[in-house]
């Protein structure tokens, strides 16, 4: 996505001008998929790989439901074998 410096913000190729600038400021912003790095990993100064690295709390979560979900399936074959017995 097209990144203007001077108004700090992106912008949808389709609401670029026609020869490319920014609506507000009239700066020239590079085309899509030039070559240049996304805003977030220039600003974090990490390569593009780990600018999309997935967050710890996305893991923790998985964790957590994959802990909830195998207890409910053994507190389900307590109940089943409670039944049977």
């Amino acid at each position: 996505m097209p990144w203007c410096e001077p108004c700090d913000r992106f912008y949808n190729p389709n609401t670029l001008l026609v020869d490319g600038s920014c609506p507000r400021c009239s700066t020239v912003l590079p085309a899509a998929g030039s070559g240049e790095h996304d805003h977030a990993a220039v600003d974090s100064g990490l390569p593009d790989a780990a600018a999309s690295k997935i967050p710890w709390h996305f893991w923790l979560v998985l964790v957590l439901v994959a802990l909830y979900l195998g207890w409910r399936v053994i507190d389900f074959g307590i109940w089943l074998v409670r039944q049977i017995f």
